[in-house]
């Protein structure tokens, strides 16, 4: 075989781990050939070599799940189609439980693995005993055992991978550095090797722990960092069967996993410690590398382990293992295409899980490449999820400390991250902190999610049942509803878009008819070519060609990136987020009290719903939009940051005399929940189209421009796959069951759906549901559903129309 890399490809994969390989592998399966894969050393020489290769079936969301179940019906299928070994072997996964609210979180497991089919059990501390005959169960509660999760060689797993890949033809090189990424005008142009230039159209990068230094280069950012990762490998052990099953005991941090007569021990431990912090870089040459031994580190976990396993103290230890395993600020995996190049793709983060979950990144990763889109609900994963200062050194070092030991920490519903925070604070910050905030973090800004009540702490007793925070919503809500509320909404994004075919751009990027005329809001979807929603927004005309869109905080990158894809070269997108704050001021009162701080221009006939206003305030341009996402007559304000302390400070001191209050997050998701307003990322995404979301009013299909997606619609506009319900469940205790979201949908004893969101309506005493259901399901309201919550079903009834204000009388008041 030649060793000299071809002067020319369509792909050049770098980084030969089991994700490039999964890579190679998928993009020649599905057609593209001309692949050449570049590996610095030897194939699994990073980190992939010395992976624990647990397989288990169920993730965090829908989206790993699926992706995990793809990885093990893969490697089962090409070890027969190669002969290679995979060394898989099916051996089960035992949880267990040493705190009722850990049961609890496992129930609820047990519950949304039905979804797909995956056989699991909950066991009590006697069945537990005869699957785990080794283990200590005093101080175990319950768990459960899933018999088809089990183990993997890495090392077996990647040379199938390859062996399938250069079968379809793709070309391996060993031995061949990447030195550089060669980028022309924001576009991949090739690579350069030892052997010399390599142009390519595409490039994935697949080079785990060091892709943040690489992508660095070329002005991509790219958030993982590397931390120490420890194992133990024990002596031989007489009474450890091949078939002993992994064992996991996440209240301990542990896991356990038979190793070839011996027990290998590791762990996921909260303050985890960043590796390479003498450089904050990783070596170019460090192959097949480990870290030194920190055995003061490990010797706390490893007593909990003999306590576990008592019989592990009577053998000694054959291996000490320390080695670096990159992670991400939230334990997602990062893939897709980089905002900052063209056809730059990435493929990493897998955060200690990569084996189970490469065979399915590979899969998403091509196909993401070839069609030029998605189709599923991959955002959880998709790269654009973050912004710069995410991988900015001091951000990631510090928030890596937190995530490893997350993966085994309780996964507490509205859990807060605790590092890396107050990345962006707003001016009047803590005049919001003296109100009582309870803050959180989303795209960096520390944005109130509720206000502590009499004098109570400020901080969220997390639990699976009623919240802490319950108290403070429902006083939040319903003074809302009855006086008015003042929330804080600056971490929308926020981008202006302008140029002489802004308009025409807008109309071809929207499926809703954008107005053209001062002042006009619209509200729309973005859609990809098969009419999935990639984008939920409203379009605010400043002045003819000059635009404002709002959007979703978490999604300013992703929306910006596809806004900016599909823009001729005269229109330019302007990306405003972090100069104005924004304030929604919502309620019966909103029109008294703006009136009383800025003047009669607040009038049903002077500013209808739907409409913009330039309003001067201390010689100040301030931009105000009668729209509201919780429903209630109202406004977002937005404001220049540099004045928004004094606007602020204006509105609350006239606002005593309106019984004005502040609300936060949690009240916002209720309330818009109670009018039926959907949430992009949970109720909507790449996977609905309008129609079967029920956005179908926001679609215009006469329009003369031929919009993203609407072939698609319409062709496809009666042939809906699946239909959007809202539920409420006929039992009316907050927190009892607590709803979230991905909840099974049964009918007459059969699954027919999930939920997508979930709250508690205080004003309507209401647990409240959104979810997707079969389109083929006649809807009427003598249908009862169910809802399963941690093995427990809730009877629950759909609503024909929204809790609150179903004809907009209070809306457009």
């Amino acid at each position: 075989m030649n060793n000299i890399p071809p002067k020319s490809a369509k792909v050049v994969v770098i980084g030969g781990g089991v994700a490039g390989c999964s890579v190679a592998y998928h993009l020649t399966e599905f057609g593209w050939k001309d692949v050449v894969l570049l590996e610095r050393d030897q194939l699994t020489s990073g980190t992939t070599w010395h992976a624990a290769g647990l397989i288990g079936q169920l993730g965090s969301s829908a989206t790993i799940t699926r992706l995990r179940n793809y990885s093990l019906n893969l490697y089962k299928r090409l070890e027969k189609e190669t002969g290679l070994s995979t060394g898989l072997k099916q051996n089960g996964s035992l949880t267990v439980a040493t705190t009722n609210a850990r049961l609890e979180e496992l129930k609820r497991q047990l519950t949304f693995a039905q979804r797909f089919n995956v056989e699991a059990k909950e066991v009590t501390k006697e069945e537990i005993k005869e699957i785990y005959p080794l283990i200590n169960t005093q101080d175990v509660v319950g768990g459960v055992f899933i018999s088809q999760d089990g183990q993997a060689d890495p090392v077996g797993v990647t040379s199938v991978l390859a062996k399938s890949a250069k079968k379809n033809g793709a070309q391996f090189f060993e031995k061949c550095p990447v030195r550089k990424i060669l980028v022309k005008n924001g576009k991949i142009q090739g690579i350069e090797t030892d052997y010399g230039k390599i142009e390519c159209e595409y490039i994935v990068l697949a080079t785990g722990m060091w892709s943040r230094q690489v992508a660095a280069e070329v002005g991509v950012s790219i958030p993982l960092y590397p931390n120490e990762h420890f194992y133990i490998l024990s002596e031989p052990m007489n009474e450890i069967q091949n078939s002993l099953p992994v064992l996991r005991d996440y209240n301990n941090c542990l896991y356990l996993k038979e190793d070839a007569g011996k027990l290998l021990v590791g762990l996921f431990e909260p303050n985890a410690r960043p590796a390479f912090t003498n450089t904050y870089k990783v070596p170019d040459d460090f192959s097949f590398g480990e870290l030194p031994e920190d055995f003061d580190h490990f010797e706390p976990y490893l007593q909990k382990a003999m306590n576990r396993i008592p019989s592990l103290e009577k053998v000694g230890i054959r291996k000490f293992f320390n080695g670096p395993e990159s992670f991400t600020p939230d334990t997602n995996y990062l893939l897709g295409e980089t905002p900052e190049v063209k056809n730059f793709f990435v493929c990493c983060g897998f955060n200690s899980i990569g084996i189970v979950s490469s065979g399915g990144a590979g899969k998403v990763t091509a196909e993401w490449m070839i069609n030029g889109e998605v189709n599923d609900d991959l955002f959880s994963l998709d790269i654009t999820r973050f912004e710069k200062f995410h991988s900015e050194t001091k951000f990631i070092t510090e928030r890596v400390t937190e995530t490893l030991g997350n993966l085994y920490a309780m996964h507490w519903p509205y859990k807060q991250l605790k590092t890396s925070r107050n990345q962006k604070l707003l001016p009047f910050h803590d005049d919001l902190k003296n109100k009582g905030a309870c803050f959180g973090q989303v795209a960096g800004f520390e944005r109130p999610m509720w206000y502590a009540l009499n004098g109570n702490k400020p901080e969220y007793e997390y639990s699976y049942g009623y919240q802490n925070w319950y108290e403070s919503a429902k006083y939040e809500t319903i003074n809302t509803r009855k006086n008015v509320g003042l929330f804080d909404l600056t971490a929308f994004a926020k981008f202006e878009i302008k140029g002489k075919s802004a308009f025409e751009d807008l109309q071809r990027l929207c499926c809703n008819n954008i107005k053209n005329d001062n002042g006009k809001t619209t509200y729309t979807q973005m859609l990809n070519s098969n009419g999935g929603i990639v984008a939920d927004i409203t379009v605010t005309c400043i002045k003819e060609n000059i635009f404002r869109i709002v959007t979703g905080s978490s999604v300013r990158e992703h929306d910006k990136k596809h806004i900016i894809k599909n823009l001729s070269d005269d229109t330019t997108l302007l990306d405003i987020t972090e100069d104005l704050a924004c304030l929604g001021i919502f309620g019966p009162k909103s029109r008294e009290l703006l009136s009383d701080v800025f003047g009669e221009h607040f009038s049903t006939n002077d500013f209808k719903f739907g409409n913009a206003k330039e309003i001067k305030f201390n010689k100040s341009n301030i931009i105000f939009q009668r729209l509201s996402f919780v429903g209630e007559l109202g406004w977002e304000i937005y404001i220049p940051i540099g004045i928004s302390r004094d606007v602020y400070l204006e509105l609350v001191k006239h606002g005593k005399n309106y019984d004005l209050i502040h609300a936060g997050g949690h009240a916002l998701d209720i309330m818009r929940m109670e009018k039926g307003y959907l949430h992009w990322g949970h109720d909507i995404t790449p996977a609905e189209n309008p129609y079967e979301a029920g956005l179908g009013f926001v679609v215009n299909l006469k329009k003369e421009y031929d919009f993203i997606g609407k072939n698609y619609l319409l062709k496809n506009k009666n042939t809906k796959i699946k239909q959007f319900v809202k539920l409420i469940l006929s039992v009316s205790k907050p927190g009892n069951p607590l709803l979230l979201h991905d909840e099974p949908i049964y009918l007459n004893n059969k699954i027919v759906g999930e939920t997508t969101s979930g709250n508690f309506s205080f004003i309507y005493n209401k647990n409240m549901a959104f979810g997707y259901i079969d389109s083929k399901i006649n809807l009427d309201k003598n249908k009862t559903f169910e809802i399963e919550v941690a093995k427990k079903r809730y009877e629950a009834f759909v609503l024909d129309k929204p809790l609150h204000d179903p004809n907009n009388i209070l809306l457009k008041s």
